[in-house]
């Protein structure tokens, strides 16, 4: 593959920055909020978590037909319209009265939002060259832990100014306007090369997606880090509400500043994978999870965030590691591994995140952290399994 201007690089990497920006804020923005909306609306904790988990679940669903649209029609106009008709929906979420009807709007927003994820890593695949792709996919994945991290920050300081739903309108009208900025900006393919997607073509390359041994055990990946990872930040917030800490929205708003830690963690995992080697570095990124989980087991405040904080190094360098082992691994089927990586990701956020509540509603914290250390140490097994081959080999 021909390499970019430099010019055009930056473009695409500052551009799927802002898309993952509005992904993940969109995303993720009744995180901070599941204590609130259990109160409101007389839910419990696990049942609370379906607020995110009914858009996270959607998402995961959707992808396959949002990646056959992008190898027909191209890449860029899917995650436009993708950001842009979720943002718009996300303005709905603060005007609903119902339980029923807010999952309901915030399903069709995961539908929406399915766009822009499905297609964005085959993008990077296509345009940006083999040495440079871990960069790129590092910066990309660190404009989703920017997203997530604002978008919760500032939900939790605009409840506590306002009320949840100013905070989720205020956040919607942001996104829309960098939703504009980035179908404006985003470079237009040069590699991409239009396909004829029929249902045969589609089941065919679902078929030798999901039976390539190269790309079979990356698919665990995803939905094992993450799983444990929606948990931990899903309950987080109802164990730092609770005594002995009792910290209002702001204060666990400022929990999610972390996801600095992610951006971090995202960017040095993609150069070390393009350094050293994926097969070195994903172990590393799951051990570091796993650390940082079990330190959150100390009762003191200041313990707990700094455990958080490298759980949150830990996961962004193992999923950046992760992705891009998919993309350099996939060859001709880059969007359809790309999206199965993707939906085995958003399982993770809906399974993990609603299993998460059963322990935490029966074991408290110690269960959250039980059943991070159970999937985190099907991860680590796993990724110590998957060995290196020619397309492995540092840039």
């Amino acid at each position: 593959m021909t390499a970019p201007p430099p010019a055009s690089y930056a473009r695409i990497s500052f551009a799927l920055f802002v898309g993952g920006f509005v992904t993940f804020s969109l995303l993720y923005s009744v995180q901070p909020l599941l204590p609130t909306i259990a109160d409101e609306f007389g839910v419990n904790a696990a049942t609370s978590s379906l607020a995110l988990s009914a858009t996270s679940g959607a998402l995961a669903v959707s992808m396959l037909a949002a990646a056959a649209l992008a190898d027909r029609s191209g890449r860029k106009r899917p995650m436009a319209l993708s950001v842009i008709v979720s943002s718009l929906l996300s303005l709905l979420v603060p005007l609903c009265h119902d339980f029923r009807l807010l999952l309901g709007v915030r399903f069709v927003l995961g539908i929406a939002l399915a766009g822009l994820p499905a297609v964005a890593m085959a993008y990077l695949a296509e345009e940006v060259p083999a040495a440079r792709l871990g960069a790129a996919m590092g910066i990309y994945i660190a404009g989703n832990a920017v997203g997530g991290m604002s978008g919760r920050l500032t939900i939790g300081l605009l409840t506590d100014a306002f009320t949840w739903r100013t905070a989720l309108l205020i956040q919607g009208a942001v996104c829309l306007a960098a939703s504009v900025w980035f179908a404006r900006n985003l470079p237009d393919s040069q590699h991409f090369r239009p396909v004829k997607v029929d249902l045969g073509t589609v089941v065919a390359n679902l078929r030798a997606a999901v039976a390539s041994p190269a790309l079979r055990p990356l698919y665990a990946i995803p939905f094992l880090v993450m799983g444990n990872f929606s948990a931990v930040y899903n309950y987080i917030a109802f164990l730092l509400m609770r005594p002995p800490y009792n910290l209002d929205h702001a204060q666990v708003g400022y929990i999610f500043l972390l996801y600095l830690v992610g951006t971090v963690g995202s960017t040095s995992f993609g150069r070390m994978a393009d350094s050293i080697g994926r097969a070195r570095v994903l172990p590393i990124g799951i051990v570091l999870q796993a650390c940082g989980a079990l330190v959150t087991l100390a009762p003191p405040l200041w313990l707990k965030i700094a455990g958080v904080g490298l759980f949150t190094f830990g996961f962004f360098g193992a999923h950046a590691t992760a992705s891009g082992w998919v993309g350099a691994r996939s060859g001709k089927l880059k969007a359809t591994a790309a999206t199965l990586y993707l939906l085995a990701y958003y399982a993770g956020v809906t399974v993990g995140g609603w299993i998460g509540g059963y322990f935490w509603i029966h074991l408290g914290w110690n269960g959250v952290i039980l059943m991070v250390a159970i999937f985190l140490s099907a991860a680590l097994v796993i990724s110590l399994r998957i060995g290196p081959d020619s397309r492995d080999a540092p840039a």
